[in-house]
């Protein structure tokens, strides 16, 4: 996969995409756990312990997103695609939680659920964007 060159404000961003992966993940093991257990669908699973495995793995998986991020120039371009489809992935969590009214991160009402709703797709675009990998996608499809 060839590099592509991103600006200083494509790099700032980046970062703090990484800063806040790593915020996020060690919230998954540490003060966020329980919060972040109301995110996993029930239709996936009700077992309180597979919740809890799940909710510990994926905050495994955020902060190699973060390191990787931040610290993996060559491999930015690969993480922000990975980045892009993992948001995709979670996404039926936030649905879950509007769909079943569950509060969590003060998200108490049904609005302020959706509206987290329409914040993951900016997500997905903020890991494409800064990390060159929009770009890359774009080149790409241009070539075939």
């Amino acid at each position: 996969m060839q590099q592509v060159k991103t600006s200083t404000v494509q790099n700032v961003f980046r970062v703090l995409l990484g800063l806040a992966m790593l915020y996020a993940g060690i919230g998954h093991m540490t003060f966020r756990r329980i919060a972040f257990q109301a995110q996993v669908p029930t239709w996936l699973t009700t077992d309180e312990s597979f919740i809890d495995f799940v909710v510990l793995a994926s905050g495994v998986v955020e902060i190699a997103f973060a390191l990787l991020i931040i610290y993996g120039r060559n491999f930015k371009v690969q993480t922000g695609i990975a980045l892009g489809i993992f948001f995709i992935l979670i996404f039926p969590g936030n649905i879950n939680q509007y769909v079943n009214h569950i509060d969590s991160f003060g998200l108490n009402t049904d609005t302020k659920r959706f509206v987290r709703l329409l914040f993951q797709p900016l997500l997905v675009v903020w890991a494409l964007w800064s990390s060159g990998g929009w770009k890359y996608l774009k080149e790409r499809k241009s070539t075939q």
